[in-house]
């Protein structure tokens, strides 16, 4: 996995500490842990939960990592439509129209 910086970049000088958590725990020794679970099924993971939760601002970024991890089209629209039926329809339509416009 390359190495996020999505933290220090957006946050670095507002909220250094949680810019290094995010950089270095989260996604430097949690989503490095690939022998317990692949890149692709932690970024269906992630983004089924940021569904679940309504957190559509987060979404698109973990739909583009999802998507270089190697999750197809077909794959995320049958995701989100097995999702509608557990999360809600207007979740499942918000982000069928952010994952159209990644895949």
């Amino acid at each position: 996995m390359k190495k996020q910086t999505a933290g220090r970049d957006n946050l670095g000088e507002f909220a250094p500490k949680f810019a290094e958590i995010n950089d270095y725990v989260l996604f430097g020794q949690v989503w490095s842990r690939e022998s317990q679970l692949s890149l692709k099924q932690r970024s269906m993971i992630t983004i089924s939960s940021l569904i679940a939760a309504g957190n559509f601002e987060q979404l698109k970024s973990h739909l583009q990592m999802g998507k270089e991890n190697g999750i197809t089209k077909d794959e995320i629209s049958e995701i989100i439509t097995h999702l509608s039926f557990y999360v809600g329809w207007p979740k499942a339509w918000s982000a069928f129209n952010v994952a159209r416009k990644i895949f």
